[in-house]
């Protein structure tokens, strides 16, 4: 396009004051607002003026553009003061999905959230004495009860939990707590990276502990740990391999191997456990995922592990072990720095109070990797039968659901799909309608047909899914 052609075409575009001044704006004006209706209007003309740069409006287009430019400030009014963080349906099959939130709360956890966030609570109050008390005794009182009672006889200490805003935190915190200024002591194969580019070995510089490494990647002895203990050595540190596997010539110590050392050599044995599974996995067929209890019955002094991943609560970092350790990371500093706030604490104790009740399926994580192939395969038939739109084909095969969220990188639950594809549309071009759905729908994209895993769905959703396939 000719520059003298873009030109008439950006005298025909109105001037800010002109549009807000229009006609069909003072309805949004007096509903809106002014300003956000002045800022909508700002972003509309300065997409059409990009639009008429890059030379994708032309002569022919400008007019069309015009006639709908109210309607489009409207459209930008709206999104600009819609919420940012949207429900979506996740239909991936991934359970902890981290992009999509990981763990959705059990209602009873959102709940008590309501009723906390909207009232006073005693956070930091003993009622009994009518003084000042401690945040995180709220937790330590259930976990109390999950560890403790499972882990008497079995020769442990007594056990303590406190939580901070993550696992990286968790891991920072006891880091700083039992090994600033010494060394600490980890397999080169565990020198893991986890989401967002976090690294043990950065989170360790700023602990302020001094890494030490030993081993190969895929083989590390107990001998290696044992020759690399000095005065200056602090801690041992065992780093789960959540979300990756090394397979082939491979060796690292069992876990009692470890906990035998610390003991023998007077140092504490700090375990990563990431993921956090405080129910047993095994029953669901996940065989190669530790859980906190093995940890701790076994003899490792403290275990971090995530909230918002297989414990299926609200994001946090969980720290649990020996009482007299956890006690000294209450007392650093960095603790109130990571602490959580009163609704992280909510969410924990609607959570593991169903644990106490031994209810998993008011847990949703538990709730989805229970749920057999079967139950999945009728929802999914009965999805498909209500899809008959011409050019569009819904059918059904097996699969598999993954666990995600960096645990049981392995482990693979079966699963029925329900398989999309269109005569017109390409798979990609499905996926985004779907997303384009109110609310949007996340789906898989695998050899050119878009697949759906009605694990991850709640039942109560399937119309929406259904609904939204006929539409598409």
């Amino acid at each position: 396009m000719k520059a003298s052609s873009k030109l008439d075409l950006y005298r025909k575009l109105p001037s800010v004051d002109e549009l807000v001044h229009s006609q069909e704006l003072v309805n949004l004006i007096s509903q809106a607002g002014q300003a956000p209706v002045t800022d909508s209007a700002r972003s509309v003309l300065a997409r059409l003026r990009e639009e008429i740069t890059t030379g994708h409006l032309d002569t022919n287009g400008i007019d069309i553009a015009l006639s709908g430019i109210a309607s489009a400030v409207e459209r930008e009014l709206r999104q600009s003061l819609s919420y940012s963080l949207r429900t979506v349906i996740n239909a991936t099959g991934v359970i902890l999905h981290t992009n999509l939130g990981r763990a959705p709360l059990p209602a009873s956890a959102f709940e008590h959230i309501k009723e906390i966030a909207s009232n006073y609570s005693n956070l930091e109050f003993e009622i009994d004495k009518g003084a000042r008390g401690r945040r995180d005794i709220h937790v330590d009182r259930l976990f109390r009860k999950l560890l403790s009672e499972e882990l008497a006889g079995a020769g442990t200490h007594d056990v303590s939990t406190i939580a901070v805003n993550n696992n990286a935190a968790a891991v920072l915190l006891a880091l700083n707590t039992l090994a600033e200024g010494g060394e600490v002591i980890v397999s080169r194969g565990e020198l893991v990276e986890i989401g967002g580019s976090f690294r043990i070995p950065e989170v360790m510089t700023k602990s302020n502990a001094i890494l030490r490494e030993v081993g190969t990647t895929n083989r590390t002895r107990l001998k290696d740990y044992e020759s690399a203990i000095t005065d200056k050595t602090r801690l041992l540190l065992r780093v789960h391999r959540s979300n990756f596997q090394i397979t082939g010539f491979t060796e690292q110590p069992r876990v009692e191997e470890l906990v035998a050392l610390a003991r023998k050599r007077n140092i504490s044995l700090l375990e990563d456990l990431g993921s956090g599974a405080l129910f047993d996995l095994r029953s669901v067929g996940v065989n190669e995922e530790p859980g906190v209890l093995e940890s701790l019955r076994a003899g490792v002094d403290v275990v971090t592990y995530s909230g918002d991943k297989l414990l299926g609560g609200p994001q946090a970092g969980i720290l649990s072990g020996h009482s007299d350790l956890i006690a000294r990371m209450r007392a650093n500093s960095l603790f109130r720095a990571l602490r959580v706030d009163k609704l992280t604490y909510a969410a924990l104790d609607a959570t593991l109070l169903a644990y106490v009740k031994h209810d998993h399926d008011a847990i949703p994580v538990l709730r989805m990797m229970r749920l057999s192939k079967d139950e999945i395969g009728k929802r999914a038939k009965a999805v498909a039968g209500k899809t008959r739109r011409p050019g569009l084909s819904v059918s059904i095969m097996d699969g598999e659901s993954v666990i995600g969220g960096g645990a049981a990188p392995s482990a693979a639950l079966p699963t029925t799909l329900l398989t999309v594809t269109s005569k017109t549309l390409s798979a990609d071009e499905l996926a985004a309608r779907l997303r384009a759905s109110a609310p949007p729908i996340i789906a898989r994209v695998e050899d050119a047909q878009v697949l759906l895993d009605l694990r991850t769905v709640f039942p109560e959703q399937d119309e929406t899914v259904a609904v939204a396939l006929q539409q598409i």
